[in-house]
């Protein structure tokens, strides 16, 4: 567990949180992803966000880590990361890409149980593995929703952030809205049942998004390799470059989030665009 935030009083420093997403590494890291350098963006990334990383209590990486779930892609990111944290920094989901397996060989995360509770400071970091083997679309289980309301009712004097990888909500460009969480009216209805939860954080869509829905905050981050261009009917790759986002949880429910880049090409389309 997260070591470094430990105070819980009312004058407590926010949790500062990093969250990268969408790295698709290949197990060969001379390796293209349809042309695409997934390695070298995502070392581009991780320079640029260094200070960033060394700041944060936890640092969150919300699914599609390895694009074919390959085992020397998650000890190569684990390698990279452990330069910037104690054991229990990096707390990992899976993605419609990953092997849920390797990922739970290689970081802390939701593991066999699919869910996992992270106290810190005064919220509660809510994770759900909402990866279905050999779908594109995510689908959140009867078990991973009840769990979801209990914690939120026994956490009800703190506030919540839910992390998944799926959007559990529309973002606007159909062709993702498509391959997105397919029961999100259900995850949303637990969420609207709670009055302490402030935020749901995601990935998936390789883009910045941000929307307030009945006084909860979503928010999606840009990939740490290709980038889509929102609000498009079809896939169009956007020339914005990689990125990641940070995150101040303050004490009062405040969530104070920024999205941060750095300039890479984007030089192929996917060749089948609704894998995200």
């Amino acid at each position: 567990m997260p070591t470094r935030h430990t105070s819980t009083g009312s004058a407590d420093p926010p949790v500062r949180l990093v969250q990268l997403t969408d790295l698709h590494l290949l197990g060969d890291p001379a390796a293209r992803l349809r042309g695409v350098d997934t390695e070298a963006t995502f070392q581009a990334v991780l320079r640029a966000a260094e200070n960033d990383c060394r700041r944060a209590d936890l640092l969150l990486l919300t699914g599609d880590l390895a694009e074919r779930g390959e085992a020397q892609a998650y000890a190569r990111l684990r390698t990279d990361l452990d330069a910037f944290g104690a054991d229990g920094w990096v707390q990992a989901l899976p993605g419609n890409h990953d092997d849920p397996a390797g990922i739970a060989g290689a970081f802390h995360g939701t593991g066999t149980d699919r869910v996992a509770a992270i106290p810190l400071g005064g919220w509660h970091l809510l994770m759900l593995d909402s990866s279905v083997a050999g779908r594109s679309e995510g689908h959140l289980d009867a078990m991973q929703l009840d769990w979801l309301d209990a914690r939120l009712t026994r956490a009800a004097r703190q506030h919540a952030l839910v992390v998944l990888h799926h959007p559990p909500l529309a973002i606007g460009s159909a062709w993702l809205d498509a391959i997105a969480l397919d029961n999100g009216p259900e995850l949303l209805a637990v969420l609207d049942a709670h009055a302490n939860v402030r935020g749901v954080l995601f990935g998936h869509v390789h883009q910045a998004f941000e929307q307030r829905r009945r006084g909860v905050r979503h928010f999606a981050t840009p990939s740490t390799c290709v980038q889509f261009v929102p609000r498009r009917a079809g896939v169009e790759i956007d020339t914005l470059g990689p990125g990641w986002r940070t995150l101040e949880l303050h004490p009062d429910g405040r969530i104070r989030s920024r999205v941060r880049r750095v300039s890479a090409p984007q030089s192929a389309v996917p060749s089948n665009p609704r894998q995200a």
